[in-house]
C-alpha cells in the first residue's frame, strides 16, 4: 500500500521527484549507491588532499621563513655587536671577558637570541650565557670567521640543535681581533612556526568547509538533475529512451548550432531517406529538400510546416534548443519532429470542404431572407454562394411568386430571371427580369419535373443544356462556363422557380457531392422566398386595406388649404390615419390619429374608427364631445374582443379632432393621447400651442375630455402629425419636435405642399419603424361682406320684413338665381324659430364660393324633426320644403341652444319645385305665421 501511495503521489505530481525529509535528502546525498553522492564523495576526498597538501605547504613555508628570518637575525645581531665602537678595543684589552660579557649579555635580551658569544680568533669563548664555558674552545665553522668571512650555520652546539652566524671584529687595519657567534635555537624557531599553525588550520578548515558546501551545493543540483537515480538507474532510462526514440512513429532529428546534424533516429532516416553516415555532417550535403533544410537550419521556431519530401507531405515541427541564442549570438542547436501526413492531408481537405460547406449553409440561414421583399430574398441566394460555391448563380422565379400571391401545384416550366449575381457588364446570360421558357430537356426544366437537382458536369458535351438555346450555347462556352446544378425551388409542396449554379475558366465542374449540396442550399433558400412571398402577400393585402379605408381625395372646402403625406413603415402598414371632414357653417373637421400596432388588424381597426368619427361628425358635435364618444366606442370594441384569444385589443389608439371656423378664425382642438399639434404663424415663428391631453381613447373611464381654443390670423398653418414622424429609438421625442421646429420656421410663403415635403424631407428616418401620417392646413377667413346677420324678433309679422332683407343682400351677392328658393328655406326658418323656438334668435347667411348657407340660432335645445305630413295635417311641410329646396340641412347644438341651418350649393342648384312661389307662400299667410 505505501507503494501504491508513493506511485500515486508520484503520477499525481508529474515527472518531478517525490518530496523527502531533510535527513532522507541527507541519506540520498551521501549514499554512495547514487550518482550524487558518489560525486559528492569524490569531491570531498579531492578536497581533503588538496587541503592536506596545502597545510604540509603552508608549514614548510613558515618553517622555511621562520629560519631565514632566525639567519637574518642572528646576522644583524652579530654585526652590530661586532661593529661596535669598543668591541675590537676591548678584545685587545687586558681582560675582555670583563668588559664585553656584560655588554653580550645586554644585547642578547635586546636581540631576542638565545646566546652571543664572542670568541679569540682561534675559537676561545671570551663570553657566553653560561660563564662556566668561558674559555672553551667554540663548536662550529669559526675558523672562515677568523679569515675575516661572515657566515650564518645550523648546526648542533651546546644549547642543541641552533641556528648560528660567524661575524668577525675587525681592527682599524683591517686584521680579525675576534669573533661574533649570536645563536638562536631550532625550539625557538619552530615555536614561532607553531604560533602560525593555528592560523594556517583555521584556514584550512574553511577552505574545507567552503568546498565541502559548493561540492555538497553542485551534488544537490546533480541529484535534482538526475532525479535521484544511481548510474544504473540512469544507463536503464538511457537504454529505455533510446528504444523508445528509434520505435516512434515519427522522425526526431537534434541539429547543433553549427548546422550539423547530431541525431536523426530511424523514423526520420526513412522519412528523409538519410544515408547511414548522416550523424555528424551537415544538413547542406544530405540532399533535403529545399523546404524541409532551411526549416531545419533557419534556428526558428516551426509549428506544422507542411512541406513536400519525395512523394510524402512531411509536417515539420522545430523548437531551438535555445531560443535566445549562445553568448556568441549563434543558436546553440534546435530539435525537430517530422510526421507523415500524406493520408491525413487528404482526410482534412475533405473535413475541410465539409466544414465550409456547413458554414455556407449557416451564412444562407443568416444572410438569406433579411428583407421579407422577394426579388431581395433571391438576390441573396446568389449572392451568399457566389464565390464559395459557384462563379455564378441564377434565380427563376414564377410570375405569381413575384407578386406575393399563392403559385398553382404542378411544373410551371416558364419562369421570370429574378437574380444574376457574378457576371457585370455585358455577358451571354438571360438578363434579369426576362421571362424564360424552358425546354423539356434542360436541366433546370428536368429538375422541376424530378423534384432534385440535375448536374451537367460538361457543358460542351451536354446535349440536352445546349437544346435550351443553341444560339447562346457558343457565347456561353466562350465565356469559360463548363459546368452547371439546376436545383428547383420548393416549399411546402409548391414550386416556386429555380436556381442555377454555374462553374467557369479554371473552377473545377461539379460533382456528385456538389449536387448534394446544391439541393440542400436551394431548399433552405426556397423557404426564404416562400417567406417573403407570403410577406409581400400579407403586407399588400394590408396596403390595399390601408389605401382603401384612408381619403383618397379630401373633400371640397373653402376654409382650409390642406395638404397631407402618409408614409407607411417598413415593416408594413399600420393604425395610423387622418381626415378633413366638412362641417356645416363653412367649417372644417381636421382629425389625425393613430392605432397601436402593425398589420391588417391595425389598418381594419383604423378604419372602425375613421368611419365612427365621421359618423359622429354628422351629428355636429364639439370636439370633447366626439372623443367621449369614441372612447367609449373603443372601449365597447376592446369588451368584444375579449373573447377572441388572437385577437389584440385596441387599448392604444389615440385622436386629434380641430374644428375650423373660417368666420371668426377660431379652432376648437381636443386630443385623446395624442401630440399636440404645430402652428406656423403668418410671419413664419411656429409655436406648439398648449392643448390639455386626455388619455388614449378606450382608457378614459369617462373622464370629461378637454379642449383649447385658438385664434387663427388669416394664412396660418396647422400641423396635425402622428408619433411616427418625431419620435424614434435613438432620440428623444425633444429632439425631433425641435427638428419639426426647424423644419417649419422661417418660411413665411411656403404653401402646404412644400411645408409637407420639407417636414417629410428633415423628419423622416432612413428605415421608418412607424407609420406617419401628417396633415398641414393653411387657414383663410370669410370676409365681413360675405356674412349678414339679422336679430330674429319674436314677431311673425317680422318675416316679411326679413326675408326683404335677404333678397335685397342676395342681390348685392348677384345671387338672383337662388333668391326665390332661399326665401322659401328663409321663411320657413324663421317662422319655426319664432313660432317653436326660445328668444334670442338670429339669422346669419354665410357665402361661400361654393355653397350659401343659412342658420337659424334661438335658445331653445328642441330640434325639429323632418316628417310626411298627411293631408289633413296642419303642420310638418316646412322643413319638408326646406330639404326639398336645399342641398342638405340639419341641427346642431350649441352652449346657449341650437342652430337650424341649410345649405345650397352654388355650383350644383337644387331643382325647383313644382309649385309656383306664390302658391307656395301663400300656404302660409303672414298672418297666420
Amino acid at each position: 500500500m505505501s507503494e501504491l501511495r508513493r506511485s500515486s503521489t508520484r503520477s499525481g505530481q508529474g515527472w518531478g521527484p517525490p518530496r523527502r525529509s531533510s535527513g532522507q535528502r541527507l541519506r540520498s546525498l551521501l549514499s554512495p549507491r547514487s550518482v550524487a553522492g558518489q560525486v559528492f564523495l569524490l569531491q570531498l576526498g579531492v578536497i581533503l588532499l588538496l587541503v592536506i597538501a596545502t597545510v604540509v605547504a603552508l608549514v614548510l613555508q613558515a618553517r622555511h621563513e621562520s629560519t631565514q628570518a632566525a639567519r637574518d637575525r642572528v646576522l644583524s645581531t652579530g654585526e652590530a655587536f661586532a661593529n661596535a665602537p669598543d668591541t675590537a678595543a676591548a678584545l685587545d684589552g687586558p681582560d675582555p671577558t670583563a668588559v664585553l660579557q656584560p655588554r653580550a649579555e645586554a644585547a642578547r635580551k635586546r636581540s631576542g637570541v638565545d646566546n652571543i658569544v664572542v670568541s679569540t680568533p682561534e675559537g676561545i669563548r671570551i663570553t657566553h650565557r653560561e660563564p662556566e664555558l668561558i674559555g672553551e674552545h667554540v663548536v662550529g665553522h669559526y675558523k672562515e670567521a677568523a679569515r675575516g668571512e661572515v657566515l650564518t650555520e645550523i648546526d648542533e652546539g651546546p644549547l642543541g640543535l641552533t641556528v648560528y652566524a660567524t661575524v668577525p671584529v675587525f681592527r682599524p687595519d683591517g686584521s680579525v681581533a675576534g669573533i661574533v657567534l649570536p645563536e638562536i635555537t631550532v625550539e625557538n624557531v619552530n615555536e614561532a612556526v607553531g604560533q602560525q599553525l593555528p592560523v594556517i588550520f583555521a584556514a584550512a578548515a574553511g577552505a574545507l568547509l567552503l568546498a565541502a558546501t559548493g561540492a555538497a551545493l553542485v551534488s544537490g543540483r546533480l541529484r535534482r538533475q538526475t532525479r535521484g537515480l544511481g548510474p544504473t538507474e540512469i544507463t536503464r532510462m538511457y537504454e529505455h529512451h533510446d528504444a523508445v526514440l528509434h520505435s516512434v512513429r515519427e522522425g526526431v532529428l537534434i541539429v547543433g548550432g553549427d548546422g550539423r546534424l547530431l541525431l536523426a533516429n530511424d523514423e526520420a532516416r526513412r522519412l528523409l531517406d538519410l544515408p547511414e553516415d548522416a550523424e555528424g555532417r551537415e544538413l547542406a550535403d544530405l540532399g533535403l529538400t529545399p523546404g524541409i533544410g532551411q526549416s531545419l537550419s533557419a534556428g526558428r521556431a516551426a509549428s506544422d510546416e507542411v512541406h513536400l519530401s519525395g512523394d510524402r507531405l512531411l509536417a515539420v515541427n522545430v523548437r531551438p534548443v535555445d531560443p535566445h541564442g549562445s553568448p556568441s549570438g549563434n543558436p546553440s542547436g534546435s530539435v525537430a519532429t517530422l510526421r507523415d501526413t500524406t493520408e491525413l492531408q487528404v482526410l482534412t481537405g475533405r473535413a475541410e470542404v465539409a466544414r465550409e460547406r456547413l458554414q455556407l449553409l449557416y451564412d444562407a440561414g443568416v444572410r438569406v431572407g433579411t428583407t421579407l421583399d422577394v426579388v431581395r430574398t433571391a438576390e441573396e441566394v446568389a449572392q451568399v454562394a457566389v464565390g464559395r460555391f459557384a462563379d455564378v448563380v441564377t434565380v427563376e422565379l414564377l410570375d405569381p411568386v413575384l407578386r406575393g400571391e399563392e403559385p398553382e401545384q404542378g411544373a410551371f416550366l416558364e419562369m421570370r430571371r429574378t437574380a444574376l449575381v457574378g457576371l457585370e457588364g455585358e455577358h451571354p446570360l438571360y438578363p434579369v427580369g426576362e421571362l424564360i421558357h424552358f425546354v423539356p430537356s434542360a436541366p433546370a426544366a428536368v429538375g422541376i419535373l424530378q423534384g432534385h437537382a440535375v448536374l451537367a458536369r460538361d457543358l460542351v458535351a451536354d446535349q440536352d443544356w445546349q437544346a435550351q438555346d443553341p444560339e447562346r450555347v457558343r457565347e456561353v462556352l466562350e465565356q469559360g462556363f463548363h459546368s452547371l446544378i439546376s436545383a428547383p425551388l420548393a416549399a411546402r409542396g409548391r414550386n416556386l422557380g429555380n436556381t442555377t449554379f454555374w462553374r467557369r475558366g479554371a473552377s473545377p465542374p461539379f460533382d456528385e457531392d456538389d449536387t448534394s449540396f446544391a439541393e440542400e442550399l436551394a431548399a433552405r433558400a426556397a423557404v426564404a422566398v416562400d417567406n417573403a412571398r407570403r410577406y409581400t402577400r400579407e403586407h399588400t393585402l394590408a396596403v390595399t386595406l390601408q389605401r382603401s379605408l384612408l381619403p383618397r381625395a379630401l373633400p371640397e372646402q373653402s376654409a382650409l388649404h390642406v395638404a397631407h403625406r402618409y408614409l407607411p413603415a417598413q415593416g408594413g402598414v399600420g393604425g395610423d390615419w387622418f381626415d378633413v371632414i366638412p362641417l356645416p357653417g363653412a367649417r372644417v373637421a381636421l382629425v389625425v390619429g393613430d392605432v397601436v400596432g402593425h398589420g391588417l388588424h391595425a389598418a381594419a381597426t383604423m378604419g372602425r374608427l375613421r368611419t365612427a368619427v365621421h359618423n359622429f361628425s354628422s351629428l355636429d358635435l364639439p370636439p370633447d364631445e366626439l372623443l367621449a364618444h369614441l372612447d367609449e366606442l373603443v372601449a365597447g370594441i376592446d369588451t368584444e374582443e375579449v373573447t377572441e384569444s388572437d385577437a389584440p385589443d385596441v387599448t392604444g389608439a389615440t385622436c386629434l379632432y380641430a374644428v375650423y371656423d373660417p368666420v371668426d378664425g377660431v379652432c376648437t382642438v381636443a386630443r385623446a393621447g395624442h401630440l399636440g399639434p404645430a402652428l406656423v404663424h403668418p410671419d413664419g415663428s411656429v409655436a406648439f400651442p398648449d392643448v390639455p391631453v386626455s388619455p388614449p381613447l378606450g382608457l378614459g373611464g369617462g373622464m370629461p375630455v378637454e379642449t383649447a381654443t385658438l385664434r387663427l390670423p388669416a394664412d396660418s398653418r396647422l400641423v396635425l402629425f402622428t408619433d411616427g414622424l418625431i419620435e424614434r429609438r435613438d432620440r428623444d421625442i425633444d429632439v425631433g419636435l425641435a427638428l419639426l421646429h426647424d423644419a417649419l420656421a422661417g418660411h413665411p410663403d411656403r404653401d402646404p405642399e412644400k411645408t409637407c415635403t420639407a417636414v417629410v424631407d428633415a423628419l423622416r428616418p432612413d428605415h421608418p419603424l412607424d407609420d406617419i401620417a401628417l396633415l398641414v392646413a393653411r387657414t383663410r377667413l370669410l370676409d365681413p361682406d360675405q356674412v349678414a346677420v339679422w336679430d330674429v324678433p319674436d314677431d311673425p309679422a317680422a318675416v316679411p320684413r326679413i326675408r326683404g332683407e335677404v333678397a335685397r343682400r342676395l342681390a348685392d351677392w348677384e345671387l338672383d338665381e337662388i333668391a326665390f328658393t332661399t326665401e322659401l328655406i328663409v321663411s320657413e326658418l324663421v317662422t319655426n324659430a319664432i313660432r317653436y323656438g326660445i328668444q334670442p334668435a338670429r339669422l346669419r347667411l354665410l357665402y361661400d364660393a361654393n355653397s350659401l348657407i343659412c342658420e337659424v340660432a334661438d335658445a331653445s335645445s328642441t330640434s325639429p324633426h323632418l316628417r310626411r305630413a298627411a293631408t289633413t295635417d296642419e303642420g310638418g311641410r316646412g322643413l319638408f320644403l326646406v330639404a326639398q329646396c336645399g342641398t342638405r340641412w340639419g341641427t346642431r347644438y350649441t352652449a346657449r341652444g341650437k342652430v337650424i341651418w341649410a345649405e345650397q350649393s352654388l355650383h350644383d342648384t337644387a331643382a325647383e319645385p313644382e309649385t309656383s312661389a306664390a302658391d307656395l307662400l301663400d300656404q302660409w299667410a303672414d298672418d297666420e305665421l
